[in-house]
């Protein structure tokens, strides 16, 4: 009997577990925090031995293959012993898909991932599509292909659990962009990470599809390296040779597999980075045959994702809206090209190598105020704090929202849109909005 050991019990890890032992497998599990009850639960129903708030390396450097949490950095002392003595460490991904003939779908990029991923499984349920949602939300792929198994996977893809997939092969490929992020787990090189990224075309074959958008500069240049096996589906936001999803007059258009188009102004998600997740999300699904009756309904009455400009409330005539999910500068660019009105915003966090630059001139040109949000905010002060514009530093959301409270006036927008993780003051991205919708509703 082969022995696994799955470092990390949060959702991939309990259910890499689960299906591991299904499949025969000596398992043992190990975290170095404190595993939540659940999943101490689903561990226990499965018999399976795990430990927690300690790695005990004799029961960890015996094991023939590692399936390590995406969130445990390479690092990490005991991935490094593990690696030093030629242990293979995978994904969960790489794990659940050996036991499943499902066809994939996968997104990545550094932003819109979340809002794509979402999108496309709300157009194949309203297609009655036998398809599960997994990755980076959803639930563990290894658990649905152990107890729930589905025809398609959707598959939302962080670059670190790319990092540690090797056989696994996407049906359809989405790479939506490639901007600075995580940086800090990529030895702070940028190629580190775009190679992460663009492993998401590994093992394509002639049947597959690989939809990425055409004017992503990184994108287009790491294409050029690759010989791609794919079938190659290019969108932009405006008609461009070679593309075959854009917008043009007014309607949104699809040229492949056969020719879609609806009126631009009938898609629900609002905003330019939407208008790319929505092209993406649309060919992805008409690629893998869903009519195009659903396909126009769906891409029309898509409620949207949680934390993601999320219109929160309206307090005193302002705005206060939760992006949560900006967790790099990228993102929070797409947030203050969406505002409209004189915006104050809300950033900082744990740092992730950000480069503010990016956001300056929208920050001058929208902003009417900054409150900062961070353990440490020293760097925030040294971007922000030269362009004149009121600022409030903060280390709680009581006081943030609280200096927002004080600093809006009538239809100002608050935005929290904090280009950083929020590992340093909140459980969790999820925490930090849940905080802020709280403390905003209470106004």
């Amino acid at each position: 009997m082969s022995r696994i050991v799955i470092l990390g019990a949060g959702e991939s890890g309990a259910g890499a577990a689960v299906l591991a032992k299904k499949e025969g497998f000596d398992v043992f599990v190990s975290d170095m925090s404190k595993i939540k009850d659940k999943y101490k639960k689903l561990l226990d129903d499965h018999q399976i031995e795990w430990e927690e708030g300690h790695h005990t390396e004799e029961k960890i450097l015996n094991a023939n293959e590692i399936i390590k949490s995406p969130g445990i950095p390479k690092e990490a002392p005991m991935i490094q012993k593990l690696m030093a003595q030629g242990t293979p460490i995978i994904s969960e991904i790489e794990f659940a898909a050996r036991y499943t003939d499902a066809k994939m779908v996968c997104i990545t990029g550094s932003n819109g991932k979340t809002t794509t991923t979402s999108l496309i499984y709300h157009i194949f349920k309203a297609a009655g599509m036998d398809a599960g949602l997994a990755g980076n939300i959803g639930n563990s792929l290894a658990l649905q292909v152990a107890e729930e198994p589905h025809k398609y996977y959707i598959i939302e893809l962080s670059s670190f659990q790319l990092d540690n997939m090797y056989k696994f092969r996407a049906n359809i490929a989405i790479l939506l962009n490639i901007t600075p992020d995580h940086l800090d787990r990529y030895d702070f090189c940028m190629q580190n990470y775009v190679d992460a990224k663009m492993r998401i075309t590994q093992n394509q074959t002639e049947e597959d599809s690989f939809i990425y958008w055409n004017d992503d500069p990184i994108v287009k240049k790491e294409i050029e390296k690759y010989n791609l096996k794919s079938r190659i589906c290019p969108f932009a936001e405006n008609k461009e040779e070679g593309c075959v999803g854009y917008i043009e007059d007014g309607l949104y258009k699809l040229d492949y597999p056969t020719p879609f188009a609806m009126p631009e102004a009938e898609l629900s998600l609002t905003g330019k980075h939407n208008i790319y997740n929505s092209l993406a999300a649309g060919l992805a699904c008409h690629i893998a045959g869903i009519d195009e009756a659903t396909i126009r309904k769906s891409l029309g009455d898509f409620p949207g994702v949680e934390h993601r400009l999320e219109k929160v409330c309206k307090v005193n005539g302002v705005q206060y809206i939760n992006d949560s999910k900006a967790t790099n500068v990228d993102a929070c660019w797409y947030a203050l090209e969406s505002m409209k009105t004189p915006t104050i915003l809300i950033l900082g966090g744990k740092d992730k190598g950000n480069d503010y630059s990016h956001i300056t001139e929208l920050v001058k040109q929208k902003c009417v105020g900054l409150v900062y949000l961070g353990a440490d905010n020293k760097k925030l002060h040294d971007n922000f704090d030269c362009l004149g514009i009121p600022v409030c530093d903060t280390h709680s959301m009581k006081d943030c929202i609280a200096a927002c409270h004080k600093m809006a006036k009538e239809g100002d927008t608050v935005l929290l849109s904090p280009c950083c993780a929020s590992f340093d003051l909140f459980k969790n991205m999820e925490d930090r909005g849940e905080q802020f919708k709280t403390l905003a509703r209470q106004l």
